[in-house]
């Protein structure tokens, strides 16, 4: 029984390419490059969600506060209006209420205010993804373009893949200053 299928060895078929060594290495250093940014950018969307889901928990948070607001509005104004039994147990329930109103219109402010810094940072963080998104799409086009210099024995593929892989982790960085 045959162990295996026998295949010609790689030196025979591409012997005479002098560009196999270093295309090859410069292949291998762009999917590593490519394998790092694809993970920053992963992790940057990931945080992304994190703080959009932040967001959406503190706009629900200054909605509740909202809503008490309201009900405590509304049984201040009811205790306004009617004729009760006891005025001095009213006032003091009314007075009660207003305070209570007037506590929860303070938190929401507080609430709106860092829903809305949760949302900025989301927008930044965002942009850093973008911008590793970028990166990750020009690595890899370099990548594809190196690639075809094995096919076609062309330096000027080499090149410009190298050009693009470099503009590419270059674009990449740019997320680490953005603003």
């Amino acid at each position: 029984m045959p162990e295996g299928i026998e295949l010609p060895e790689a030196h025979e078929e591409h012997g005479d390419n002098p560009l196999l060594i270093p295309v090859s290495v410069t292949i291998s250093i762009l999917a590593v490059l490519v394998a790092g940014v694809t993970l920053l950018g992963h992790r940057a969307h990931t945080e992304e969600l994190l703080l959009q889901s932040q967001a959406t928990d503190q706009w629900s948070y200054y909605q509740a506060k909202n809503i008490r607001l309201h009900e405590m509005q509304g049984f201040a104004d009811v205790l306004g209006t009617l004729a009760p039994a006891d005025k001095e147990k009213a006032a003091v329930a009314a007075e009660k209420y207003k305070k209570e109103a007037e506590r929860y219109a303070g938190d929401k402010e507080d609430i709106s205010e860092k829903a809305k810094d949760l949302e900025k940072e989301r927008d930044f963080v965002s942009r850093r993804a973008d911008r590793f998104d970028g990166g990750e799409g020009l690595i890899e086009v370099g990548l594809v373009i190196c690639s075809m210099t094995l096919l076609t024995r062309r330096r000027l593929y080499w090149f410009a893949g190298m050009l693009i892989g470099a503009g590419g982790v270059a674009f990449a960085l740019t997320a680490f200053v953005v603003h």
